[in-house]
């Protein structure tokens, strides 16, 4: 057992293996230690990652109408969530989102579509999405999000150009049933494998507040580290209505800030993406999460909205990061990034926009910590499948 988090940060900075024994003292740490759990993490960041911010921009290439019944989701089987639903983008449609996220700054995009996974027609229609990207912004990184592969399909999808698959092991493996009857953890372990043995780089997280216990996400979060995931977005449930999680709150900004902490512990040098959910959990202490984190979301989710992508610049400026230029140029300052993108879409935002998506311990699950008061979750009206300027 660690003296102080610095001790510990210095063992992890010197090759060391974050223990259960470590992740449960980082978890169950009182607010009085926050600021201390906060800068020993940081020095991890920095030394991994200095002061750079990397900004990923989504675009849903297809919404809603997903056979799987995962309980978190609002695009889930039999989701009465009012969310956007549309089928495939053609190629410039998703072209353009693609232009407004990188011209705001983001150097990786996100192409994502709800769905068990993709047919062999998919993969193709993809990968003309992902030619016609390249083409024009060769040095921008593309994830695809598709849903579980067969095989062969990461192999199209590496020869097609995509970078990076994000496939999300989402929560532990023994608490899977309870969030998903319609696949199993497995087939997820399997995809994110599936797309690492073909050269994409693995990108897999987790979604935090949904009931687990400190245990099962200690699991969940070694599982990853495990699996060798390059990039971990950590999502923070937003419950929407009209799905079997809505109305579940139980997470403060503090204890978001501990998870992000034991992400970084656990695995110091991998990209960690503050992602769905920051704003309504993390609130005001997103710009301390930066410390922690080194990468976010720039504009909206997949079905609900995200603050203002200038909002998301001047927060990462002014907490004295730089936004990650694509191909490994040199960083640039965020507030002289997305200037024209922002003016461009300012009216359009505003007009839209109102005010995903084990055993037992000697520390509390984090349901029992004291959730904050349920905030406003607005669902996305504007972006791709809309007629309306996407937030970027």
């Amino acid at each position: 057992m660690f003296n102080s988090f610095d001790v510990l940060a210095e063992r992890q900075l010197s090759g060391g293996t974050l223990t259960r024994e470590d992740a449960r003292a980082i978890l169950g740490s009182d607010d009085g230690a926050l600021m201390d759990l906060v800068a020993a993490a940081a020095r991890l960041r920095r030394a991994h990652f200095g002061n750079t911010v990397k900004a990923n921009y989504l675009v849903n290439l297809k919404s809603g109408l997903c056979p799987e019944d995962c309980t978190y989701c609002s695009q889930r089987l039999g989701s009465a969530a009012e969310i956007l639903k549309y089928t495939w983008l053609k190629p410039h449609e998703a072209a353009e989102q693609a232009a407004s996220g990188i011209r705001a700054g983001a150097s990786r995009v996100c192409l994502v579509a709800s769905g068990k996974g993709p047919t062999n027609r998919d993969v193709d229609r993809v990968a003309t999405m992902v030619a016609g990207l390249k083409e024009e912004h060769p040095h921008v990184e593309v994830c695809a999000c598709l849903g579980i592969l067969k095989e062969g399909q990461a192999d199209k999808l590496k020869a097609a150009g995509v970078d990076a698959y994000n496939h999300n092991l989402n929560t532990s493996e023994s608490n899977y049933a309870d969030i998903c009857t319609t696949h199993e953890y497995a087939d997820r372990v399997r995809t994110v494998t599936a797309a690492k043995d073909a050269g994409l780089s693995p990108c897999s997280g987790l979604i935090v507040g949904m009931g687990e216990t400190d245990e099962e996400l200690i699991d969940a979060v070694f599982a990853l580290r495990d699996l060798g995931s390059d990039s971990i977005p950590v999502n923070f449930l937003m419950p929407f209505d009209g799905t079997p999680l809505e109305g579940t709150w139980l997470l403060t900004p503090a204890h978001c800030l501990r998870i992000l902490a034991l992400v970084r512990f656990a695995c110091p040098d991998t990209e960690l993406r503050m992602a769905g959910g920051r704003e309504m959990h993390l609130r005001s202490l997103q710009p301390l999460a930066l410390h922690v984190a080194n990468s976010l979301f720039l504009g909206d989710y997949l079905t609900s909205e995200g603050q203002a992508t200038k909002a998301d610049l001047d927060m990462i400026s002014d907490a004295g990061f730089t936004v990650l230029a694509p191909a490994g140029a040199a960083p640039v300052a965020a507030d002289a990034v997305g200037a024209d993108t922002v003016a461009a879409h300012a009216c359009a935002a505003d007009a839209c926009c109102s005010a995903d998506d084990g055993g037992s311990s000697a520390v509390e699950p984090a349901s029992a910590v004291e959730p904050a008061s349920p905030v406003e979750l607005a669902i996305r009206r504007r972006g791709a499948g809309t007629a309306l300027a996407p937030n970027a």
